[in-house]
């Protein structure tokens, strides 16, 4: 009686927890949802979170100042580009290290895994400009996809190959007998199987570029046309009409957050099964 009037105390106190945690993660966002209904007298005079009128004027002039069609666009290939170089370079890195067989593998990945606990910040900010600006491409976004191409990505690295290690090594024996080599391996056998980890990483990689703000933001300086999203919502903080125009900023927010909650509602049934794959062996 006593150990289960304990755990009924328990669950009650973890449930307020979970739910005073929901409440701080999800109150800004209402907020801000609720303010981009609201006209510009109400979100400064009215303190209430709903709106007295609901209107949909800011999301107009949102769209409009922002010029958030030409952002938008460009937002969606760099971050679809960027999505198909981080999948392919880390499934092929994570896949090397969990069942290659080469001198000095343990330590080498050992070094880039230690990469994911040091963080070097805006530092690299300038050699990178720098080596773009030698390929001259340190005026667009075709700079970032290509130093993706060389980016590391160890988190997804250590992902895919704590996913691969948690699989039979029946199924390198079995392709072996097929006459299938490393790389074939790799493509006819490992790759469909690794649905779920190669979505948890298209959910990371698809949210880290279209979120990415800074450096977009250098390579774009002097070429607007070429600006994703993130840095064009930015244009709506120096217009005139949104000077004081929270409702229109937020407005520009919420269209910015709608392609990042499809994508994660497209692959959340894969997302929870990638991160706790290879969570036991590995």
């Amino acid at each position: 009686m006593v150990k289960s009037k304990g755990n009924f105390i328990f669950l009650i106190i973890s449930y307020a927890f979970l739910i005073l945690l929901a409440i701080l993660v999800f109150y800004p966002f209402i907020c801000a949802f609720t303010t981009s209904f609201k006209g510009t007298r109400e979100v400064l005079v009215s303190g209430k979170i709903l709106p007295e009128k609901w209107q949909f004027d800011a999301y107009i002039t949102a769209w409009k100042n922002a010029d958030f069609a030409r952002y938008t666009w460009n937002s969606i290939w760099y971050s679809a580009l960027t999505v198909i170089i981080s999948v392919l370079t880390s499934s092929m890195n994570g896949f090397a290290f969990a069942r290659g067989q080469f001198r000095g593998k343990k330590t080498i990945f050992a070094l880039f895994t230690s990469m994911m606990f040091i963080v070097l910040g805006t530092s690299t900010m300038y050699p990178t400009l720098q080596i773009l600006k030698l390929l001259h491409l340190n005026k667009s976004l075709w700079g970032l996809i290509f130093q993706s191409f060389f980016a590391l990505h160890v988190p997804n690295m250590f992902l895919v190959r704590g996913f691969v290690n948690s699989l039979p090594a029946s199924l390198d024996e079995a392709a072996e007998i097929d006459g299938c080599g490393f790389i074939k391996t790799f493509f006819l056998i490992y790759l469909p199987i690794m649905k779920p980890i190669i979505a948890t990483i298209a959910i990371f990689s698809f949210s880290g570029a279209w979120n990415n703000y800074l450096m977009p933001m250098v390579v774009t300086l002097n070429n607007p046309s070429q600006r994703p999203l993130a840095v064009g919502l930015t244009a709506l903080k120096s217009t005139a009409d949104a000077a004081a125009n929270w409702n229109v900023i937020m407005a520009g927010a919420m269209i910015s957050a709608i392609p990042m909650i499809i994508v994660f509602l497209i692959f959340n049934k894969y997302f929870i099964t990638g991160l706790t794959s290879g969570a036991v062996k590995g």
